[in-house]
């Protein structure tokens, strides 16, 4: 049997659920800088809609940040990323040295015009690199159920 690769300890799941949760909240709230300092400046990102084409990878902090932004430049409604489910499992050949793998569901909701609804559902697989003070997004990857 093959090592295991060990579990992060309690005070990095802390951090991590941390770093999910503002780039969650920096989202949805257009908070530039915030969702910025949640990326390694070498960070990479990419997605998938609904087992279509790669959409991606987005390179570097600038741009990924571009696309946010893009995204937040043609959105009309108030949007609320839900992270749950978080869990780490076995480190893959793809990781980042020293990264923690993690995975996550998204549930992406949206309230225009007083009424609020699902829009899409997902699995973020994150890279996280946790250093003394430092807690960095390096991959993130997202599996969309559908286009929203």
């Amino acid at each position: 049997m093959a090592d295991a690769t060990p579990l992060p300890g309690p005070a990095a799941r802390a951090v991590i659920g941390d770093l999910l949760s503002r780039a969650a909240f920096a989202l949805d709230e257009q908070e530039d800088a915030m969702l910025s300092a949640c990326f390694a400046e070498n960070a990479v990102f990419s997605l998938r809609i609904a087992g279509g084409d790669l959409i991606g990878p987005f390179e570097g902090r600038e741009g990924i940040m571009g696309l946010m932004r893009g995204a937040w430049d043609e959105q009309t409604d108030k949007r609320r990323h839900v992270v749950s489910n978080v869990f780490y499992p076995p480190a893959g050949e793809a990781t980042v040295d020293g990264a923690i793998p993690v995975v996550s569901y998204l549930s992406l909701f949206a309230t225009e015009h007083g009424e609020a609804q699902l829009l899409c559902t997902g699995i973020y697989r994150d890279e996280v690199i946790v250093d003394g003070s430092r807690c960095e997004l390096v991959r993130r990857h997202l599996d969309l159920e559908k286009a929203y």
